[in-house]
């Protein structure tokens, strides 16, 4: 099973082809949930600690709007823990919306280079019916592509 980021990094339709293609999808509603459910939170949605914003310094500088900062926060050590990926281009806001133009470039670029370009799929949301089947089939193909076992259960024998 490989961890796949995908983008709109809230897009339940990708999670749940990766899902069903037997991986494991890093999406930010996994990240949410950890941080709402945390205990050393105490006040959701106020949801914020130190650790936090000096996460969001590890991949965004000072100068840069906060929201963008608290943002890559959240999507940061998804880039670090993905093995593959998918980026959608030009999907409508109800595809999945992360609310930031800027923190959408940023998490692109920084998924391009952090993770092997030939495991990231890239393609263009379709606009009618016929390119929305082949989009469909395109993304499951290159789920298959994937290794069903990372490199980390390689070495420890688990599949």
């Amino acid at each position: 099973m490989v961890k796949v980021f995908i983008y709109p990094t809230n897009s339940f339709i990708l999670a749940d082809l990766v899902t069903r293609s037997g991986h494991e999808p890093l999406v930010i509603m996994n990240q949410v949930r950890e941080k709402v459910t945390s205990l050393s939170v105490d006040s959701p949605p106020l949801n914020i600690t130190s650790e936090d914003t000096n996460l969001g310094l590890k991949y965004a500088a000072i100068e840069v709007p906060a929201g963008v900062r608290g943002r890559m926060a959240l999507m940061g050590p998804m880039i670090e823990e993905a093995e593959a990926g998918i980026i959608v281009e030009d999907a409508p806001a109800d595809f999945g919306c992360s609310g930031c133009n800027r923190t959408n470039e940023l998490f692109k670029y920084l998924a391009r280079t952090h993770v092997d370009r030939s495991l990231i799929l890239e393609i263009r949301y379709p606009s009618n019916e016929e390119q929305m089947h082949d989009f469909v089939y395109t993304i499951l193909d290159f789920l298959k592509t994937l290794p069903t076992e990372t490199k980390s259960e390689k070495g420890s024998g688990k599949k």
